[in-house]
């Protein structure tokens, strides 16, 4: 079963939509709270809040560019596994041309349905079904390695055969666990956005402190956060948005196994 996280089941569009909206209520919220502190009181100086806001603006990028730099390193490392399983499947499929009676057709059979199987999940979405077939596609390829290796138990060929296969459930299972069952800690995700909502309450606060009209420049920084925001989270969602993790190894793969 693929293990989601709090933002798994949310479109990014709507991320997007909504991390703006909140943001936004933020700065309005500090600002009106800033104007009633300033007719309540002349003891709190706008330098002394300034230099407070320009503080947690650090303590922000801090945790912006830590959440930014995990989710960039699990894209790459996505990229990367399936140029891996690539490999290993076009091995196991050269080599069961190899072996001997109508095994080679059969092997040969299940890796081309267990490609078709990785695509169709990437472009319909349909992990868990693709998981449980995966699965039931590993033990029919094992049990032909197990038949095979019976009837020649002395032979290369088979030997570097079952390697291969072998390496394919591994890389399979890495796979899994790196692209479908890990991402950004929901802890992470509620430290920035309490971080973030923090931050731009206190900006509101200081432009309300200190008589500044409501400014443009406030909009400005909140839509540029929330970008950030949305394309570390893009990064985070290998299927969906624009930053997508490119399946031409698996398509390269597919193509030669039907010459």
């Amino acid at each position: 079963m693929p293990m989601l996280g709090p933002l798994d089941r949310v479109p990014l569009w709507l991320l997007l939509g909504v991390t703006i909206v909140v943001l936004l209520l933020s700065v309005e919220g500090g600002y009106r709270l800033g104007r009633l502190r300033r007719h309540r009181t002349e003891q709190e100086h706008g330098p002394h809040v300034l230099a407070l806001v320009t503080t947690t603006m650090g303590l922000l990028a801090l945790v912006l560019a830590f959440t930014f730099s995990f989710a960039a390193s699990r894209f790459e490392s996505r990229k990367q596994m399936v140029v891996d399983e690539a490999n290993a499947i076009e091995t196991t499929y050269l080599r069961a041309g190899l072996l001997p009676g109508d095994h080679s057709a059969k092997v040969r059979g299940l890796l081309r349905e267990y490609v078709d199987l990785r695509l169709e999940a990437v472009k319909l979405g349909h992990v868990e079904h693709a998981l449980q077939r995966s699965e039931e596609l590993h033990r029919e390829l094992w049990k032909e390695a197990e038949a095979v290796g019976r009837e020649h138990p002395d032979s290369n060929v088979v030997e570097l055969f079952i390697e291969a296969a072998n390496r394919t459930i591994e890389v399979h299972a890495t796979r899994v666990k790196v692209a479908v069952r890990s991402g950004i800690p929901g802890a992470l995700w509620a430290a920035l956005y309490v971080v973030a909502v923090l931050n731009l309450t206190a900006v509101g606060y200081h432009a309300g402190l200190v008589k500044t009209p409501r400014s443009p420049t406030l909009a400005t920084v909140v839509l540029s956060l929330s970008v950030v925001m949305m394309l570390t989270a893009d990064l985070d969602h290998p299927q969906e948005g624009a930053m997508r993790v490119s399946q031409q190894s698996m398509l390269d793969l597919r193509r030669m196994m039907s010459d």
